[in-house]
């Protein structure tokens, strides 16, 4: 155990100030960032099964919402939480093995101003949305990659971690709201708990062989401030 914390201190650092600060404004931005890349995820499984996104938006509040026409209405459903969870591990996974951070961190502030561009239309999404991604950019082309590697990871920590709460407070807490689960019941049978729970077992399993795979037996960062 004290070499499980010794070698990955950093990131545990990280999801315990992510938690403790999570009820106060500061981590605002953050969990908003989140709901984009779960609802950027809606609109990636639509496009991929043949259907076109009308319209995209995130809200203050931390919703978000995607209309779509046409594609596969039960893979587009299911890419809410699963797609976060993917582009979270993701992420994760490229700061911790590989060197193209500042690329990624880059592409990633790219994907959202393109997103603005062709599907938001609402201020304050277009607003998020904007400054977000050119903060991104920004930080990719002026940051050293270790600075670029540290976003990265808590971008990708932040949203790996809170997709099973999400799937737990949304479809089995609260198993009455109009979820992904809640319409995916609606539409093809089951029990939106039946849905929710599907998902929250995948989405632990997938967290588990992440960290066992690719998180290795130390993953502390070396800050090095001239490196590019």
């Amino acid at each position: 155990m004290l070499n499980l914390i010794k070698g990955h201190w950093q990131l545990i650092a990280i999801v315990v100030l992510v938690f403790l600060f999570w009820p106060t404004r500061i981590v605002l931005p953050l969990k908003i960032l989140v709901v984009f890349m779960h609802e950027l995820s809606h609109a990636i499984a639509i496009v991929l099964t043949g259907g076109s996104v009308e319209s995209f938006t995130i809200s203050p509040q931390q919703g978000g919402l995607v209309i779509g026409r046409g594609g596969n209405r039960f893979l587009s459903l299911s890419a809410g939480y699963l797609g976060s969870l993917a582009l979270g591990m993701g992420l994760l996974v490229i700061a911790l093995r590989t060197h193209w951070d500042r690329a990624v961190l880059g592409g990633f502030g790219g994907i959202m101003l393109l997103v603005t561009l062709l599907y938001v239309r609402d201020l304050f999404a277009m607003t998020f949305c904007v400054g977000v991604g050119a903060a991104l950019l920004a930080m990719a082309w002026f940051l050293g990659r270790p600075l670029c590697d540290l976003v990265l990871r808590v971008i990708g920590l932040t949203s790996t971690i809170y997709v099973p709460y999400d799937i737990f407070d949304d479809t089995i807490r609260r198993s009455g709201i109009r979820s992904d689960a809640y319409m995916l019941a609606e539409e093809f049978g089951g029990a939106t708990m039946l849905w929710g729970g599907a998902w929250l077992v995948l989405s632990i399993f997938s967290i588990f062989l992440c960290l066992r795979f690719f998180l290795g037996s130390n993953s502390n960062l070396r800050f090095d401030f001239n490196a590019k």
